[in-house]
Parts: C-alpha cells; sequence; structure tokens
C-alpha cells in the first residue's frame, strides 16, 4: 500500500485535536512532519502526538524531499501565500476554508494549479452523512427536486485576540463559518448562484461580522437562506425542502467523529415530528475521508474531488455577499 507523507504547516487547534487524528486513520496517509515559526511549539506537539520531525520554519518543511503534502491551517489571510509557497517547492495543498481572502487573490495560483494538486479543505464534502443525504434527496425521497435550503451555524467567542475576530486576517462569521451553508446549498442543489443579498451586524470595536444572515438565488425558484454568527449561542442545522419532505441534519457540519452519524426525514404530516425517520450511519470521521480522498488523487488512483475553480466559484460568491453590504442591493455572482 502506498502512502503520502504529509507535512502539517503550523501547530493550530484545529490540525492538532481534529485533522491530524482524523488523517492518522487512513491507510493512505502519513503524518511525518510538522511545522512551525517557533521550534519549541513544533518539537513540543510532535513529541505529544508521536510526530518524527519539527521544524522551526515553514520554509524548512517545505524543503523537506520526503514530504509530498502539506495541509495549511494558517489564519486566513495566509493561506494563498503559504499554499503558493509549498506549491512552488512541489508540495500538493490541502488547504483550510476559504481558500482566500476574495476570489482574485485565489489566482495567485494559477501559476502552480496544473502542477500540483491543490484543494480547499472542506471536510463536509467529504463526509458520510453528507453524501447519504445527497443520495436520497437524488432518489427522491423528498418527493421531487430541493427547492429551499435553510441553514444556521453559531458560536459565541468574545476573545478579542482569536484569529475569527481579527478582520485584517479575514476574520468573521462569514468567512470562518458562512462559508459552510454556502457550500452546503452548492453541494445539495448541484448549482451554482446566480445572485446573492446580505444583511450584517459588525462589532463596533473589531469590525467583523458578528451576525450575519444571506440569501442566494439559485435560478428555478431554488433558494438558500442562512445565519451565522460568533457571538451567540453554539448551534447548527441543514434543513432541504422537497415537494412532499425535507431532510434535516441536526449536526450539520461538526460531525464528531466517535459517534453515528445521522439526518432526519419527514414527511410534515405530523407538526410534532411523530413522522420523523431517522437515518443513522456507520461511524466516520470526515477529516479522515477528506485526507484519503485527496492521499489517493496524489497517488492518481482518483481525480481530485474538488479543484481550484470550484474554491474560485465559492469565493465568488462571499464576495458578492460583501458587496452587497455595501450596496443594500442584489449583487450578480
Amino acid at each position: 500500500m502506498k502512502t503520502v507523507k504529509w507535512g502539517i504547516l503550523s501547530t493550530a487547534r484545529i490540525g492538532v485535536t481534529k485533522v491530524i487524528p482524523g488523517m492518522r486513520k487512513s491507510q493512505y496517509v502519513e503524518v511525518a512532519a510538522i511545522a512551525s515559526r517557533d521550534l519549541s511549539a513544533a518539537q513540543g506537539v510532535a513529541d505529544s502526538i508521536g510526530i518524527d520531525k519539527a521544524y522551526g520554519s515553514y520554509e524548512d518543511l517545505f524543503a523537506d524531499p520526503s514530504i509530498d503534502a502539506i495541509y495549511n491551517p494558517l489564519p486566513n489571510h495566509l493561506h494563498v501565500p503559504m499554499t503558493l509557497a509549498a506549491a512552488r517547492a512541489g508540495k500538493h495543498v490541502l488547504c483550510e476554508k476559504p481558500m482566500a481572502l476574495n476570489a482574485a487573490e485565489i489566482d495567485q495560483l494559477r501559476e502552480v494549479e496544473n502542477k500540483v494538486h491543490i484543494m480547499e479543505g472542506f471536510m463536509v464534502r467529504h463526509s458520510l452523512q453528507w453524501n447519504a443525504a445527497r443520495k436520497e434527496v437524488r432518489s427522491g425521497a423528498l418527493g421531487g427536486a430541493p427547492q429551499m435550503i435553510q441553514s444556521y451555524f453559531s458560536y459565541n467567542n468574545q476573545d478579542p485576540a482569536n484569529i475569527r475576530n481579527k478582520v485584517e486576517w479575514g476574520g468573521g462569521g462569514l468567512m470562518d463559518i458562512g462559508c459552510y451553508p454556502i457550500v452546503a446549498g452548492r453541494f445539495f442543489f448541484e448549482a451554482e448562484p446566480v445572485r446573492a443579498i446580505a444583511i450584517f451586524t459588525r462589532h463596533p470595536d473589531w469590525g467583523t461580522d458578528v451576525v450575519t444572515g444571506g440569501i442566494l438565488d439559485f435560478g428555478g425558484g431554488r433558494q438558500l437562506t442562512f445565519g451565522v454568527s460568533t457571538q451567540l449561542a453554539r448551534a447548527q442545522q441543514l434543513t432541504i425542502w422537497g415537494p412532499d419532505a425535507r431532510l434535516t441534519i441536526p449536526v450539520s457540519y461538526n460531525a464528531q467523529p466517535d459517534e453515528p452519524n445521522v439526518f432526519i426525514i419527514d414527511n410534515g404530516e405530523s407538526l410534532t415530528g411523530a413522522t420523523a425517520k431517522l437515518h443513522t450511519m456507520d461511524i466516520s470521521d470526515q477529516y479522515t475521508r477528506m485526507s484519503e480522498d485527496f492521499s489517493r488523487a496524489i497517488l492518481g488512483e482518483i481525480p481530485l474531488p474538488y479543484d481550484m475553480d470550484d474554491a474560485r466559484a465559492n469565493m465568488r460568491i462571499i464576495d458578492a455577499l460583501f458587496r452587497s453590504e455595501t450596496s443594500g442591493r442584489w449583487e450578480a455572482i
């Protein structure tokens, strides 16, 4: 069995607590090195979780000829610069979402996109529950094609030093978690929206959007509405409506790796939920599935699941929502 040797860029919490544990469950993945701008930090994490190599700079990691792929979970404003540097060194890159600060910035990666694989790290699109749910939608379980999707996603982060609350680093609700409902609309409608409109509430001191709502028009009467917040009680949900039934994924974005994935289909005959049917899947880790899909693409076993054009498409939607904040109108995508 061939494996892909991975280097982890930074000791970011998401990498250490979620992505690396998920990666290690795959027979295609070997987490071989980790880098930080502080060697002691990199070495401390490497020692604590059993990674053989630790580097005190990102450049040293890129220069390691044994490393095939890089996982980039740095703050948003470093996604493109460090992805570009890694790709120039011949490394494939799985980059955390969102890929860039705007769609134009992604174009800086054009020089390398045909030399290595680069993919945006939306783990949800690789998850067992999302793919099983889409199979149900495609099968006609909702009585026909879906027409409406609604989602909310929130957490409460009051720390001004947190990267999610740094507007200059690409922080804020839309960039951090609003991108998930957007990609859900594209995934389940299997289409691209044609226009968007949004309303933002921004923090008076930090400037980040702390409560954001948006509507995406996918044409043909199809619409996605969503609300996200970085300063409200923790919650998440995604519901897809068809003519005869609705499908709800109650833990739609942060599915736990040690619990069965579930979704619910309800025809609405009982408003109390008595007609709801629970669909339970095997336990799986969406980070395992994502890193394995990317590794198999590197090995040539499968096509790259999502390419740079897909990342640009998602970023153009986010750009349109930000333009709508200024214009107060629908914005074409």
